[in-house]
């Protein structure tokens, strides 16, 4: 039997249905898409993946309070990341988006943004240092923390006594003398308020450690008391093996009643202008300071002694010298009577100004 061609009508209705419905409009649109998302999705995890490329390290300080979306901008103006959104996206997904430390970090050439992200929740930021020096004073310490560009400080920059032992919670103690001299580390744009309290603690903790083991004596009757000690030992000498020599010397002159004639005391006493040398007058200075013209320990430390000098100041060694002078040469020579002592500074003293004895 011979099939004949569909006629003109049922040609029509074949075309009808070879067209597409709604329902596969709706799926081929949804397969779509997919499809696109998928590629998004996959340009995305290799852009998050990449490592970022820029000419040269970078410092970057996040501030408080900055919002992820803020952050992504500056890094995209800065050249750091391609486009913004997709550090944006990163930290949203993750769920730490509102967990950036604050600080400084230094972003070199390689990070991918995960790596980058993660630097920014661990707060692996920039690490400045201050030192308080052993032998500095207060007037040094302040001036120390003004011209720090890294610390956060008050706007008015005063740092009075009374502000800054406010800080520490002592308002009314003396500033001198109670900050532990040592290298500390802090993230720029951390309080300066945080730093004096690491170093009064370090200095408490310390200075009551070495009390409770100390050589018992007569004289010295509060970790305080000792603290004004090793500020003296500590301006009298740089040499540490000597130090409890010296301690020594002025234990032994404060259980006698003698004056300590520390020439440190005076020089603390004249402040600041003072250019030196010491004179005679000098010695004879109006202050509570000078222990030429007072008797027992000034009203407060000179310095900020190290943990040496007030290692030396609680453990003195024990002999019968109540003198000493300095050679000349960093040392000091001592002397059991004041006819020796005589004679010491006759060699030694008028040999420097190039006289004869």
């Amino acid at each position: 039997m011979r099939s004949e061609a569909p006629s003109v009508e049922e040609g029509c209705r074949l075309s009808e249905k070879k067209k597409m419905t709604p329902g596969r409009w709706v799926l081929a649109a949804a397969l779509a898409l997919g499809l696109l998302a998928v590629a998004g999705v996959g340009a995305w995890l290799w852009e998050i993946n990449a490592p970022l490329v820029f000419p040269q390290a970078e410092t970057i300080t996040l501030h408080r309070a900055e919002t992820l979306h803020r952050v992504s901008l500056r890094l995209e103006q800065r050249g750091i990341l391609p486009t913004w959104w997709t550090f944006d996206l990163l930290g949203r997904l993750s769920g730490v988006g509102r967990d950036l430390q604050a600080g400084q970090y230094r972003i070199r050439p390689g990070l991918n943004e995960i790596e980058l992200l993660r630097r920014f929740v661990a707060g692996r930021v920039i690490l400045h240092r201050f030192t308080i020096i052993p032998g500095e004073t207060f007037a040094e310490l302040k001036a120390g923390l003004a011209s720090d560009p890294n610390l956060r400080k008050p706007v008015r920059q005063q740092f009075s006594a009374s502000w800054v032992m406010r800080q520490v919670g002592h308002p009314n103690e003396s500033p001198e003398g109670v900050f532990a001299p040592e290298t500390y580390f802090f993230p720029g744009g951390a309080p300066v308020s945080a730093l004096l309290v690491r170093a009064y603690r370090r200095m408490a903790v310390f200075l009551g450690t070495a009390w409770a083991h100390r050589e018992r004596t007569r004289v010295l009757k509060t970790p305080y008391q000792a603290l004004i000690l090793a500020s003296l030992i500590e301006k009298e000498s740089a040499y540490r093996k000597e130090r409890p020599e010296i301690a020594g010397v002025f234990i032994r002159r404060l259980d006698l009643g003698m004056p300590l004639a520390s020439d440190p005391t005076v020089i603390y006493a004249l402040g600041p202008s003072f250019k030196g040398p010491l004179t005679v007058r000098d010695l004879d200075v109006a202050s509570p300071w000078n222990t030429y013209r007072h008797r027992g320990l000034p009203p407060s430390p000179i310095c900020y002694p190290s943990r040496n000098a007030i290692l030396a100041a609680l453990h003195p060694r024990i002999g019968k010298n109540l003198y000493f002078v300095s050679m000349g040469n960093g040392r000091h020579i001592f002397a059991r009577t004041l006819s020796q002592q005589d004679r010491h500074i006759a060699r030694y003293l008028l040999r420097k100004k190039g006289k004869k004895p």
